[in-house]
């Protein structure tokens, strides 16, 4: 009522509806007035925009009660895949996101006999979670849709039909706690090309993942950065001819990596910690020394897989060096022919030769930005001989920080010659002028009357024709009780043996144990030892030795030897070693990949020949077979 005594018009609204008919239910003007003093209360600041606010309709009266919750459920279920289909922006069903819904932990769940929550309820989840600082939506607040950020008073009532359709708003779905950290982390959405591999490379994966106790190749495209590869077909399949397995440049490494200089500790040098660790992660390559005296035979083996490709390898390695005594009149033909048998994984180095001592070096061809310029040193012990066959050629180079020697060595011939033997290894150990211009890695440790002490790591192969101090009767007698490969009943009467337990040759040097028979002197083309008039006494006359600086720095993985090639009276050695690597400085001369080009392509050109004759001949035999038919 007013202050002139007249009624107001919501109280008029009322009684004309109380004459126009009696059945409106009594509480309905009720709740009009609570609306009207709730309102009023709102606008003076008593009431918090945030608090829950009464429903804006009537509750349903007991009478309309008999419509069952779940018929309720239905139909909203029902408008709400309507409008999921009318709205051009919604990308997912709303089955679907229910049943998100209903598995997300925090949420509400829409099903059967699930209590129902209005539109109120949402919207002060929603406001809770943003006004208490939730993680999930502590960075989406910005976000939020221009509706859900209008004042209540602004928002539409969803249970007005007049309104028009509105979509049903799930409240908030909050984590029950921290989210699982990610298996890759990507730095960007376009993957690094290290971490991208072709699908025609995804069976090196396979081979990364066998181990089996041994390292994997590197022929394998650095397969060891596979076992924790990432990929993703999108982008393999979108960047394929952009991208390989190698690690991108940035153009300003471009500009200010010059390879002249650098520091052990710092990041950017050539032969530094970082490239070291990336082609070598557990800091150790593998080395393969082999020696044989050829005899001076023209005719090479057919086949040399046996001699640097033996299967009982199950990977190739990084380094071969290869030594030769007596070697075939033809050096080229011979280092043509090794390149033959490696293929085009690998490439020569360096070669050196000293009369018909031949010493090659061959190094994949993917690890010769590491290595130094290479140099070679020769030393004579038999002045007077026209042909020098006897004394030593030798090979200096540093990969990465840690130096190199490799010798190989023809010494005096002779059974009782001991002394002989061992003056030709002390004038090579003073002779031999290595390194020239290669920097000592130690000279702290180094000594000018020997040779191998001024390099980190040593390897000497050769025929040093030391023998078996025994008759050739009791030789052989041992021979045939050895069992197991135990040759430690021959090696008691080895003269070498001996000389180094004395200390009078090759100090500091390490042999691992021999587990096969001598390997001179056979009768060519059989494994007969010599039948001739001279009956030479079988010895181990071929070896390979190795030295380290440090203690456990070259570790022997097999030293044993190739019985297959029968083309001289001695049989090859082959060793197979592990040597540990430390980073070096860019200050070195370095080699700037330089191989011998020539002998490179004469070698691939080879075996591309023979393997197309071998497909040839295999045809052949296929179609002459298929031509020949039986007459019944």
């Amino acid at each position: 009522m007013t202050e002139n005594g007249e009624h107001s018009p919501f109280h008029r609204s009322c009684e004309v509806s109380k004459v126009k008919t009696s059945s409106v239910d009594p509480k309905s003007c009720k709740n009009h007035n609570e609306a009207l003093k709730l309102t009023a209360r709102k606008a003076e600041g008593e009431i918090s925009p945030y608090q829950p606010r009464p429903p804006l309709l009537p509750r349903l009266s007991k009478s309309s009660k008999s419509v069952s919750v779940e018929e309720t459920v239905r139909a909203r279920r029902l408008r709400n895949s309507q409008e999921s289909l009318s709205d051009p922006v919604e990308t997912g069903s709303s089955t679907d996101s229910l049943k998100e819904d209903q598995t997300a932990p925090g949420g509400f769940v829409l099903s059967d006999d699930a209590p129902i929550r209005t539109d109120q309820d949402s919207d002060a989840r929603l406001l809770s979670a943003v006004t208490t600082g939730s993680p999930v939506f502590r960075d989406r607040g910005s976000s939020f849709s221009e509706y859900e950020r209008r004042p209540h008073s602004q928002q539409s009532d969803p249970t007005d039909h007049r309104a028009g359709p509105t979509k049903l708003r799930l409240s908030p779905v909050q984590p029950t706690g921290t989210l699982p950290a990610l298996e890759k982390s990507f730095a960007s959405a376009p993957l690094r090309a290290a971490n991208r591999i072709d699908r025609d490379c995804l069976d090196y994966a396979v081979l990364a993942r066998e181990k089996l106790g041994e390292r994997l190749h590197r022929n394998l495209s650095d397969s060891r950065l596979l076992e924790n590869m990432g990929s993703d077909s999108a982008s393999v399949n979108s960047m394929r001819s952009s991208y390989s397995v190698l690690s991108p440049i940035r153009p300003q490494d471009v500009r200010n990596r010059s390879f002249l200089e650098g520091s052990v500790l710092g990041s950017g040098a050539l032969l530094g910690a970082e490239e070291l660790d990336r082609h070598f992660p557990d800091r150790r390559m593998s080395v393969y020394v082999a020696t044989w005296n050829m005899q001076g035979e023209k005719g090479l083996p057919i086949n040399l897989d046996d001699l640097l490709l033996p299967t009982d390898s199950k990977f190739a390695q990084d380094f071969y060096i290869i030594g030769v005594q007596e070697g075939c009149p033809d050096k080229k033909e011979w280092e043509t022919r090794l390149q033959e048998t490696l293929g085009p994984y690998y490439v020569m180095l360096y070669a050196a030769s000293h009369g018909v001592l031949y010493l090659t070096v061959f190094i994949r061809r993917d690890l010769i930005w590491f290595c130094s310029e290479v140099e070679h040193a020769t030393v004579t012990t038999r002045i007077i001989s026209k042909i020098k066959t006897k004394g030593a050629v030798g090979i200096a180079l540093t990969f990465f920080g840690t130096s190199f020697l490799f010798i190989t060595s023809h010494f005096t011939s002779g059974d009782a010659k001991v002394y002989e033997r061992v003056l030709d290894y002390n004038k090579i150990i003073e002779a031999l002028a290595l390194p020239k211009g290669l920097p000592d890695t130690n000279p702290y440790r180094s000594t000018a009357s020997d040779v191998t002490t001024r390099f980190d790591q040593v390897f000497w192969c050769g025929d040093f024709n030391f023998r078996l101090c025994k008759d050739r009767v009791d030789v052989e007698a041992i021979m045939n009780r050895t069992v197991g490969g135990d040759m430690g009943p021959l090696l008691e009467h080895d003269q070498l043996s001996k000389e180094m337990k004395d200390g009078s040759i090759f100090k500091g040097f390490q042999e691992a144990p021999i587990h096969f028979l001598p390997t001179y002197k056979f009768d060519l083309g059989c494994d007969i030892y010599d039948t001739t008039s001279k009956q030479r006494t079988p010895s181990y006359t071929d070896r390979i030795l190795f030295r380290s600086r440090q203690a456990d720095d070259i570790k022997v993985v097999k030293y044993t030897s190739c019985s297959s090639i029968k083309t001289s009276d001695h049989r090859p050695v082959v060793s197979v070693f592990q040597v540990k690597l430390k980073p070096g400085r860019d200050n070195i001369p370095l080699g700037a990949g330089q191989f011998d080009r020539d002998v490179y392509l004469e070698g691939i050109r080879r075996r591309i020949t023979r393997e197309l004759k071998r497909k040839e001949a295999m045809k052949n035999q296929s179609s002459s077979s298929s031509s020949i038919c039986t007459i019944s």
